[in-house]
């Protein structure tokens, strides 16, 4: 994963205050040209970051997803570690006082749910 700083994380960061949104406006909110978002915006959807929702599929509305939100919370280790990549979604991630990976947790995934 070889993210374009701050471009990549000023979408991300955008897309999690403003919520889904379409690249004219994220080009607004991050102070970046439109044809560098929608360049952008492929490259976060293939890395899993962010993902394109309907309704139409050329509607252009994306939004960002549990893995976006990880690497928001990872941001500031993106040039320390090797791979930021299995560091935002390997279990190895790093754990939290309970001893829940905090990569989990911030991608909104809970283990704690039982099936009854």
């Amino acid at each position: 994963m070889k993210l374009r700083q701050p471009t990549d994380f000023l979408i991300l960061e955008a897309l999690e205050d403003k919520g889904r949104n379409v690249a004219t406006n994220l080009a607004a909110h991050t102070g970046k040209s439109r044809k560098n978002i929608n360049t952008r915006l492929p490259v976060l959807e293939d890395y899993g970051l962010v993902r394109k929702i309907g309704p139409a599929e050329r509607s252009g509305l994306y939004e960002i997803t549990s893995t976006g939100k990880a690497a928001l919370v990872y941001r500031d280790q993106y040039d320390e570690v090797d791979d930021f990549e299995a560091l935002i979604e390997g279990p190895n991630a790093g754990t939290n006082q309970n001893g829940e990976s905090q990569a989990s947790f911030a991608r909104g995934e809970n283990d704690d749910e039982t099936d009854e």
